[in-house]
């Protein structure tokens, strides 16, 4: 995939704040903390378009950016992190909620989770979640320049056996050293560009 544009959009917590729906759209989700920001940027081959944080819980609106002037890329909150206000937290449920399941547009969810650690009880809610939604999920499992070779294979199978998965059915991916950049940019064209003879 050739990046010729990527374009802020707009922010929203509810409908009212969406673009409109004529392009296809591909939101990412995951918990706070967990790379999405870094993931969004590599995908785009850029450093500064998706804004990174070390303080986690930063993302608290869905984020809207339009790629090639063909399709969105969506940002969702970051969820599963104690210290953002119970007030701001009580409000990110519902307003994912409503996204993912009217949003017409939405052709998958990129759920994003550490490769470092177990997927945790939000990882998992989120995930049988969209299972029983029936949105098209491709997991990705992110940090992967931080886990030792040695834990890579136990660590696969550890999240693969947590979301009823073959370890063929994830991604593994580093935004420091683009492994699974192009894997995953293989499992999104068919979902966003009309086909694979059309350049976008």
């Amino acid at each position: 995939m050739t990046i010729k544009s990527a374009v802020f959009v707009g922010s929203a917590v509810e409908r009212a704040g969406y673009p409109g729906e004529s392009l296809p759209e591909v939101a990412f989700a995951g918990r706070s903390n967990v790379g999405k920001s870094s993931l969004i940027n590599c995908l785009l081959g850029t450093k500064k378009l998706v804004r990174t944080s070390r303080t986690p819980g930063r993302t608290q609106t869905i984020n809207f950016f339009r790629i090639n002037d063909a399709f969105f890329f969506v940002d969702l909150p970051g969820y599963g992190y104690a210290k953002v206000p119970a007030a701001v937290r009580a409000r990110w449920g519902p307003m994912m909620e409503t996204y993912l399941k009217e949003r017409r547009t939405l052709r998958a969810v990129v759920q994003i989770l550490d490769f470092r650690h177990p997927p945790t009880p939000d990882d998992l809610a989120l995930w049988n979640w969209l299972q029983a939604t029936g949105v098209l999920t491709l997991p990705v499992l992110t940090k992967a320049d931080k886990v030792k070779k040695s834990l890579r294979s136990k660590n696969l199978a550890q999240a693969a056996a947590a979301l009823a998965l073959t370890s063929c059915d994830l991604i593994v991916f580093s935004a420091v050293t683009r492994e699974g950049r192009d894997l995953l940019w293989d499992r999104l064209m068919p979902l966003v560009v009309p086909s694979a003879e059309t350049p976008v």
